[in-house]
């Protein structure tokens, strides 16, 4: 029986792009962390970062990892592309499905396992060998075995200027950039990998809040569809006591209708508790910081950062849902 690692290596959030020399550039995927592992028997093992068993769900990963001809553990990214984006939502949409059902999702939303770490291969450990060892043999386990979708070869450069340039990559859903020491051993759960997230700067319509008006503890957000539609696209993390109080006399509680009347939003993306809201006037626009993370509608799947209110922007002037 092969050893998975109890938990993959992690990366600590960093602010500004930077890679060091001897460090390496990797895509971050917008995907979901997966150890794949081929046991001495043909066993096939797909295990989430949590430790939750993705095999049955993933059929086509199962079967490309039984046509493996030898033990090998892998880190990588469950992806699935559509039309030209990474569509997050189908995976979640096939995390729950078993048999004739996870079968016919693979067939529609077939996905893919982007590969960025050997752990595991020709009999031996390759946890105590440094990253550049640990790359230099997952690219000929790829060359050897001849390995195609879908199986992907995450990319890696030491270069900062290819490494930007994946920046660009952003519609596409890439998250960013993960960057990694080359000297490094792989230690599982140690977050000593960076990661790096393109920010965008975006205005939008307070729609509701949570907490009072007055001092609200977090603002939820739209913008208007082709049909004038005031549509919800996400929400602020937990405002600071400064922002709140800043936003004072901006924020008022509806007297009328209003278009998200009657509805009720989540506390974060999959999840099932619901907010409390308050609804106001959707007349104040505010500036927020968010990365790439989104759905196929345009949502904001991560609560954005809160950076000041537009004072000086009407609500018809902020770009469309």
């Amino acid at each position: 029986m092969i050893d998975l690692p109890a938990a993959p290596m992690l990366a600590t959030p960093v602010e500004t792009f930077a890679l060091p020399v001897n460090w390496f550039a990797e895509p971050k995927w917008d995907g979901f962390r997966a150890l794949a592992a081929r046991d001495a028997d043909g066993s096939p093992v797909l295990r989430s970062r949590g430790g939750s068993d993705l095999a049955a769900a993933f059929p086509e990963i199962t079967d490309a990892i039984r046509q493996l001809d030898s033990p090998v553990v892998l880190d990588g990214e469950l992806v699935v592309w559509e039309e030209t984006r990474l569509a997050f939502e189908r995976l979640t949409q096939r995390l729950h499905r078993r048999g004739a059902a996870a079968q016919r999702a693979a067939a529609a939303w077939p996905a893919h396992y982007v590969v960025f770490d050997l752990l595991h291969v020709d009999g031996r450990s390759l946890f105590a060998r440094p990253y550049v060892e640990r790359r230099r043999a997952l690219e000929d386990l790829f060359r050897r075995k001849s390995l195609s979708a879908p199986w992907t070869l995450c990319p890696s450069t030491g270069d900062a200027e290819v490494a930007r340039r994946w920046l660009s990559w952003s519609a596409a859903g890439v998250e960013g950039c993960v960057f990694k020491d080359g000297t490094e051993s792989y230690r599982p759960g140690a977050r000593s990998w960076r990661k790096y997230r393109v920010r965008d700067t975006l205005e939008m319509v307070v729609g509701a809040v949570t907490g009072p008006p007055t001092r609200p503890r977090s603002l939820l957000l739209g913008r208007h569809d082709a049909q004038g539609r005031l549509r919800y696209a996400g929400r602020t993390s937990t405002l600071s006591a400064a922002h709140a109080r800043g936003l004072d006399g901006f924020l008022h509680p509806v007297q009328t209708d209003h278009p998200w009347g009657g509805r009720s939003f989540s506390a974060g993306w999959g999840s099932q508790e619901k907010l409390t809201v308050s609804l106001v006037v959707p007349e104040t626009v505010v500036e927020v910081s968010a990365d790439v993370s989104r759905d196929a509608r345009g949502r904001l799947r991560h609560p954005v950062r809160f950076v000041r209110v537009r004072a000086d922007m009407p609500p018809e002037e902020v770009p469309p849902f």
